[in-house]
């Protein structure tokens, strides 16, 4: 079955840190461009991070510019979100995204995959 698993989701207080993972099942990642994609209660799923196929390019939406770092190792087949300083309107599930490219590209659509999604939350 091929499918893309989050982890590394929680509870985290304000300004503190979590790095979420992305892997995938039965097939490999590095011939997909990955993203991460959130959605807050009531709200739309927006675009949060980027990367190229090989990790050599990477886009961020500006909501989270200087706090969230995307990054791959292809060898482990994961895909990383290291989130800090993170703020309560961090919350949200995270999703993550697999788009099939043949360039290296930092181009997250269209999709072909999605994960679950994972819950994090920003409270004290």
């Amino acid at each position: 079955q091929l499918r893309l698993v989050e982890s590394g989701g929680g509870l985290v207080q304000p300004g503190g840190s979590l790095r979420l993972s992305c892997s995938s099942s039965g097939f490999p990642l590095d011939h997909y461009a990955i993203g991460w994609f959130r959605q807050a209660p009531g709200k739309d799923r927006e675009g949060v991070s980027c990367i190229s196929s090989s990790g050599g390019s990477t886009d961020v939406a500006d909501s989270v510019v200087g706090r969230f770092t995307i990054s791959r190792d292809n060898a482990k087949n994961t895909v990383y979100l290291q989130m800090n300083n993170l703020k309560p309107e961090d919350t949200a599930v995270y999703y993550c995204s697999a788009s099939q490219v043949t360039t290296d590209q930092v181009m997250c659509a269209p999709i072909t995959y999605w994960g679950q999604g994972i819950q994090v939350t920003v409270a004290s």
